[in-house]
């Protein structure tokens, strides 16, 4: 049962610390706490449904587009890491590795590591899986009537980490991670620019959140990637997050690991790969999004509870009164697929109740109290408006489906409205720090297209290329830094 501190609430405001205003708004609204495993999460029961809606939901377009899921090992053998550099490269200073595979009781009792149960070779826990499972596509993979291989797979991955945040940036956290082997390189860049269309629909679609969708430069590409396509969101603070991400392999990891088919003239070629991913950072990018003061503010399209009903009354005769309005809501909501939790705990007053789903950021509210039994109305409160309104029984349900359908619309239109208002171009260096320092958000600068300007700039401002937009326009200019030629804007941002 949750505590009384949905009551009290007392959330530090986004103005006075943002940092401190997300991780408690995390921890009130029963998403996740830290765990006894420092820098890892325990993803309590309300976070976790919400991660499950998003799992059914890009589930289900990765399958629409020929995608089957399977799971691979959680143990990588080191070797295999070995033998793509620049992969190993990218993950050598994140990997947390198993040397033993026993323990024992010692001499005083207490538990040790068994000295003589050393592996033979040590285990890498999967940072990522490309390793692994191109080991296996080549017992998979003989001829081209074995191509193209859509492989996802839901997993958690460990990446160690000595500054953690809850569903930011964890040492261990779940993801999806798509695999993919094909016959030519076109089918496998236009695979990837798939994948990256369906993470912005999703994210777009489902989450609120508008992103922008490009392509990473070279210093931030993922390690292994011939290019990187993404999708990146900008947060309430003015600071960019990366959503998604999506990599053309190129003939990389085939040749690592000798995955060859025979193509139609008996030819044996190298396949051409993609991988690809979201975890659950997407649930500090909902949160960072949408969410206010008073608490968390869902998306009616992932919201576990898009509708709570909340019965107000003083004896059980009201309460059984206004429980049969309340239930026969219900259902006539459920038949129309609305997903509605009727909350009728005596364990708790109605204000407290309003309290806890305001904080939980749940869509709409109905309270039925004894008048408005007598009257046949409810009063319903929006989440994202904080507004309330009468209205008749019979119009619930028709009112009902239209506001989720409007709220859905007004958080993405409010978030595409901060993400305008705050997108800026610059011409000039100087513009450009001022911006940060003042302003911040998304700022679109000329770029000479070298890692040591980018380098310089990320050092001095602490802001990164976000991503080259694939939909900018070519422009000609100039380098706000070296003065250099260039062809096009690239989007820059402090990040998370």
């Amino acid at each position: 049962m949750p505590n009384s501190k949905y009551m009290a609430k007392n959330l530090t405001t986004r103005r006075e610390d943002y940092s401190k205003w997300y991780n408690e708004l995390v921890i009130q609204a029963d998403l996740a706490e830290n765990s006894g495993v420092r820098g890892c999460m325990v993803i309590k029961p309300y976070g976790f449904a919400i991660w499950e809606r998003m799992q059914t939901e890009l589930d289900r377009m990765f399958k629409e587009t020929g995608h089957q899921n399977a799971y691979f090992p959680l143990f990588i053998p080191k070797s295999y890491f070995s033998k793509e550099a620049s992969h190993v490269d990218g993950f050598a200073k994140e990997c947390a590795v198993v040397t033993h595979y026993r323990l024992k009781n010692d001499e005083d009792g207490s538990i040790v590591v068994d000295p003589d149960a050393k592996l033979e070779e040590e285990l890498i826990v999967r940072p990522t899986s490309e390793t692994i499972i191109w080991d296996t596509y080549r017992k998979w993979v003989q001829s081209y009537r074995d191509l193209p291989l859509l492989i996802n797979q839901w997993a958690n991955v460990v990446r160690w980490e000595m500054r953690t945040r809850l569903f930011l940036r964890t040492a261990e956290f779940l993801w999806q991670e798509g695999h993919t082997a094909h016959a030519t390189k076109e089918e496998a860049i236009s695979e990837a620019e798939q994948m990256m269309n369906i993470y912005a629909e999703f994210v777009e679609n489902y989450m609120a959140v508008p992103v922008v969708k490009g392509l990473k430069t070279e210093s931030e590409r993922f390690a292994g990637a011939l290019e990187t396509y993404c999708i990146e969101a900008l947060m309430q603070d003015g600071k960019a997050l990366q959503a998604g991400t999506s990599h053309f392999l190129g003939q990389n990891f085939a040749k690592a690991f000798d995955v060859k088919f025979a193509t139609k003239e008996g030819k044996q070629e190298y396949v051409w790969a993609t991988s690809w991913g979201v975890s659950t950072r997407l649930m500090g990018a909902l949160i960072m999004t949408h969410s206010d003061d008073n608490g968390l503010v869902l998306p009616p399209n992932l919201a576990p509870n898009q509708v709570v009903i909340v019965p107000i009354y003083r004896d059980d005769a009201q309460f059984e009164a206004t429980s049969a309005v309340a239930v026969e809501l219900q259902r006539q909501l459920r038949a129309k697929g609305i997903r509605v939790l009727f909350d009728n705990r005596d364990t708790h007053k109605p204000g407290w109740k309003f309290n806890e789903y305001e904080l939980k950021g749940v869509p709409l509210r109905i309270a039925i109290g004894p008048k408005d039994v007598e009257k046949g109305t409810v009063e319903l409160a929006r989440r994202d408006t904080l507004t309330k309104e009468f209205l008749p029984q019979e119009k619930v349900v028709d009112v009902v489906e239209k506001l989720l359908a409007e709220i859905q619309e007004n958080l993405f239109t409010k978030a595409a409205s901060y993400r305008a208002s705050h997108t800026t171009k610059v011409d000039t260096y100087e513009a450009f720090k001022e911006v940060l320092d003042t302003k911040g958000g998304f700022v679109l600068a000329h770029w000479d297209g070298t890692a040591a300007t980018e380098e310089r700039i990320k050092n001095e401002t602490k802001a990164t290329i976000r991503c080259i937009p694939l939909d900018g326009e070519r422009e000609q200019g100039t380098c706000i830094v070296t003065g250099k030629p260039s062809s096009q804007r690239v989007l820059f941002a402090k990040a998370y």
